[in-house]
Formats: structure tokens, C-alpha cells, sequence
């Protein structure tokens, strides 16, 4: 995702146009807007140029400031344009798989080295982001917002089942830190007590298994087939033929097979959360 070019047909650009014009039309300079909303000067700058999404309360407010005049047009006009910001922060490849997440009744999710996004906290999906190469902090603010925003489908009325399998060594690699460790597992911990969520874990002592052909995510639906979702090195796939959906829920079933019980699992879990101290 690139961080310069022309920003102004992106969610973030037209926003960043409107507040420009409420600004400029009350004769207010970026530096004057910032001293009103007690934003810094370069906060207020980078969002009129469509460089990173206002934050959670920035429209209102802007929309607060009587200089402005907007009749809450700023709160109104991100309130649509927010759905289409989240989705440009995930590659075109990823873009339709938080559709499939939020319609599946069940999901049954695969990890061999990291917690899946969906119970991952800010500060670990941070720690991963800040891993790519040429990546702004802007950008990954977005992203964060982006993953946190698909976690909503795990506590909305009637949410889908999610089944985990993770790997002892998710539990034990130091992403983050120590303090990052130590919120990630207490996370899920909390998920794993939740009637929605299983989690069983594959212990090291397991030895090879099939996961080592990598991680997946196979969606359930009431009225629809079955689809999977697989990453790869350069970009993830979205797998709907139904051969290798039926291969991807052998590879589960047989991942389950070596995996520890629930009770056990979470036991191995507390265990390890309490050596990230």
C-alpha cells in the first residue's frame, strides 16, 4: 500500500477535502483549526491530504467548532465513507474475506505461528505490521482499525463459532515483547472461556504434522457451500472449489486429531502466559 500519491478519490481524501473546505471557507489557517480542537497542526495537516483516517471522535469534534458552521456534516459524511476506508486498508486479495467472516456460522481457523487476527490485541497486530517494509505508521493505524473492526463479528447477536488450532510455538514466540506476550495470552485466555470460541493447541512435543503446510481458515455457512482462505509469502487466496475445501477439512480433522483437548489446551495456555512476566 503506498503512502504518497493522490489520496483525493480515497475515503480519507474526500473526507480530508470537506474538512479543508469547512476550514478554509471560515477563514481559519491549519494551525488556528488546531489550536481549537486541541489537535497538533500535523494531525490536522495529514488528514486534509487524505494521509490517515480522522480518529475515533474527530468528526464530532470538528463538527463541535461553531467557526466551522457544518450543521454536523463531518460526523455524517465519515459515518459513510468509514465501511469503504476499512476495506482499502486490507489488500484486493483479503477484501472479500471479512464479507464470508461475518455471514459464517462457523469458523475453523488455523495458525502455525502467530494468534489468529481475530483475537489478536492492537499491540501484537502493531508488533507484526511494523515488520513490513516500507510501511507508515499511518498505514498501520488503518490496518489495526481495519482488524479490530472484523473482531466486532465475534460479539454480534448470533456470532459464528470460532474453532482455533495454534501451535505451542504461538504461545512462545516473543512478538512485541514481554508485556505484549502477556496481554496477547491473557486475551486468550478470556476468549477460550467464551461459549463461541474453542481453542486447542498442537503441543511441540507433536513433532511434524501436517500444519507445517501452513496456516488456513475454513468458513462454514446455513445456505452456502463451504469456503477457505489460505496465505502465502506474496498474497492470500480465497479457495472455493469444493475438492480442495473437502482436502483443507481433512487437514483439519487431522490437525485436531494431534492437537491437546480443550481443558488441556487452556491449561497449557495459563501455563505459559505466566512465564511472560
Amino acid at each position: 500500500m503506498p503512502g504518497n500519491g493522490d489520496r483525493s478519490r480515497t475515503p480519507e481524501g474526500v473526507f480530508g477535502k470537506a474538512l479543508k473546505f469547512y476550514r478554509e471557507r471560515a477563514g481559519l489557517s491549519q494551525t488556528e483549526l488546531a489550536a481549537l480542537s486541541n489537535y497538533s497542526n500535523t494531525v490536522i495537516n495529514k488528514i486534509e491530504k487524505g494521509y490517515r483516517p480522522p480518529a475515533e471522535g474527530f468528526p464530532e469534534r470538528m463538527d463541535a467548532i461553531p467557526q466551522l458552521d457544518t450543521h454536523g456534516e463531518l460526523t455524517r459524511l465519515w459515518g459513510w465513507l468509514e465501511d469503504s476506508a476499512r476495506h482499502r486498508a486490507y489488500p484486493g486479495w483479503f477484501d472479500r474475506w471479512p464479507d464470508f467472516e461475518a455471514q459464517a456460522v462457523t469458523l475453523r481457523w488455523f495458525e502455525l505461528i502467530t494468534v489468529p487476527g481475530l483475537l489478536q490485541t492492537p499491540d501484537y497486530m502493531r508488533a507484526i505490521l511494523r515488520t513490513r517494509v516500507n510501511t507508515t505508521d499511518d498505514e498501520i493505524d488503518a490496518m489495526v482499525e481495519a482488524r479490530m473492526a472484523r473482531q466486532a463479528v465475534l460479539t454480534k447477536d448470533k456470532p459464528p463459532t470460532l474453532w482455533v488450532a495454534i501451535t505451542e510455538a504461538v504461545l512462545r514466540c516473543p512478538v512485541g515483547g514481554t508485556y505484549v506476550m502477556r496481554e496477547q495470552l491473557n486475551k486468550l485466555i478470556e476468549a477460550a472461556r467464551q461459549p463461541n470460541v474453542v481453542i486447542q493447541v498442537i503441543p511441540t512435543a507433536q513433532g511434524a504434522h501436517e500444519g507445517f503446510r501452513g496456516p488456513f481458515i475454513i468458513a462454514d455457512f446455513k445456505d452456502h457451500p463451504a469456503v477457505a482462505y489460505q496465505d502465502t509469502a506474496v498474497r492470500g487466496m480465497i479457495v472455493d472449489e469444493s475438492e480442495d475445501v473437502d482436502s483443507l477439512m481433512v487437514l483439519w480433522d487431522t490437525l485436531r486429531s494431534v492437537a491437546l483437548p480443550v481443558a488441556a489446551s487452556l491449561e497449557l495456555i495459563e501455563e505459559v502466559a505466566k512465564t511472560w512476566t
